[in-house]
């Protein structure tokens, strides 16, 4: 199939994400993508800014990531997880106990972030259930995303986000407002006051407060205090309500801790996981929680817990989970982001003298600037692909998130364009 044809069949019939039928926003077909570049159909190779939404953290087409998937073929590309079981799966759930906090015990397997989230929101409403008590409604921050699917759209930030469309059919949550302190810096008591009050008011009927640690992803790409996220485990200790930490996009090492919480040295009650948990080969996610809330599920009627995706612990995909975390644990992956936050501090600096740009912000592989206007992806996109880098911008945020492999050539020549887009377009 020629490139012409692939991009006719393509405007046709495929609806691409958070677009529309018939938009006339450019599509680039790729043919290959080697370590951190992309290879179009037209013979142009981009420097990918993104790690394709953050999850391919070793780059692409990785030989260890590849022969995992090859070895595993071998013996069965999938079996369904319901009364079964299989090595990759046990020895994957194996590696995650040992390496997140302390006292996620328990893993359940899904199939992307956004089931990850849904797991955990109904494991907290069903723990509770097995505990006599009627707790259906969550807390969550305002500038949070956690997913697209409906329970993780309703504690999405509803005023910023993008589904306010559906807000009448959701359920109705609570919501605190973002963090003030940002990172590095300590939080007050005055700044917990907000999440205090709604906790004391409405404790009782609240199954869990859900957050992303220490950066608040695609709801606005904010990093804020190790000291806030202390405090806010503190409060739910104090008035009894489950703690889930959302580390899709902050584990595995993106923000210079292996996971976001560490920063703060705290453990969540539930921990979500997806995006780089396979270094971004195959779909999956895992929702973590304790002894005491699997087992109080498990002991109370129904005795079990009513959710099992059909590619649950997908056997290729567990074993190229645990060869991407494997392959992270033995490099040099603290000091690779370390050069990463350096290059991308040194190399987006020149952002904070233009006008157009509202602030520039750095942390571990996450490169953020942050625009006075919202960007428009029509000129900015197709600008980027010209400079051969690929970006992908949204609201008034252009980010950076890198692989970690990448070279110091490499993260110059896409702070460089990234630079001269925005000055040039923006």
């Amino acid at each position: 199939m020629n490139t012409a044809e692939m991009l006719q069949l393509d405007a046709a019939h495929i609806w691409h994400p958070y677009s529309s039928i018939g938009s006339d926003s450019p599509v680039f077909p790729v043919a290959s993508a080697q370590g951190v570049h992309i290879r179009l159909a037209d013979g142009r190779e981009l420097v990918d800014g993104m790690s394709s939404w953050w999850c391919a953290i070793h780059g692409y087409n990785h030989p260890a990531l590849n022969a995992a998937i090859e070895s595993q073929l071998q013996d069965m590309a999938h079996v369904m997880f319901g009364g079964l079981t299989h090595a990759p799966a046990v020895t994957l759930a194996r590696q995650l106990t040992e390496l997140t906090p302390a006292g996620l015990d328990k893993v359940f397997f899904a199939d992307s972030g956004s089931v990850a989230v849904e797991v955990a929101m109904k494991m907290a409403i069903q723990y509770w259930h097995a505990r006599g008590e009627s707790r259906q409604r969550f807390l969550s921050l305002y500038k949070g995303y956690h997913g697209d699917t409906f329970g993780a759209m309703s504690v999405c930030d509803p005023v910023t986000g993008m589904h306010g469309l559906f807000s009448g059919i959701l359920p109705a949550q609570l919501f605190a407002p973002a963090p003030e302190p940002v990172f590095g810096a300590p939080c007050t008591e005055a700044q917990l006051q907000p999440v205090r009050a709604l906790l004391e008011q409405h404790g009782q009927e609240l199954a869990a407060l859900i957050l992303e640690p220490i950066v608040q992803g695609a709801g606005g790409m904010r990093f804020y205090s190790a000291d806030y996220l202390r405090g806010i485990r503190r409060l739910c200790d104090t008035y009894d309500v489950l703690l889930i930490a959302d580390e899709i996009a902050t584990g595995f090492g993106r923000t210079g801790k292996l996971f976001a919480c560490e920063w703060a040295d705290i453990s969540p009650d539930i921990l979500c996981l997806g995006k780089s948990l396979t270094g971004g080969y195959l779909s999956l996610a895992a929702t973590l929680t304790t002894d005491d809330i699997a087992t109080t599920i498990s002991s109370r009627p129904p005795g079990v817990f009513m959710h099992g995706p059909t590619f649950m612990a997908n056997p290729l995909a567990c074993a190229v989970a645990h060869a991407s975390i494997g392959l992270l644990l033995e490099s040099p992956w603290q000091q690779r982001i370390s050069k990463i936050e350096q290059e991308l501090e040194y190399g987006l600096a020149p952002c904070r003298e233009l006008p157009s740009v509202a602030e520039v912000r750095v942390l571990g592989a996450i490169g953020v600037v942050e625009l006075k206007q919202p960007v428009d992806m029509k000129t900015l996109q197709p600008a980027f692909v010209d400079a051969g880098v690929w970006v992908r911008p949204f609201g008034k945020l252009v980010y950076l998130m890198p692989a970690y492999v990448m070279e110091a050539q490499d993260l110059r020549r896409l702070c460089s364009a990234t630079v001269d887009v925005i000055t040039r377009h923006a």
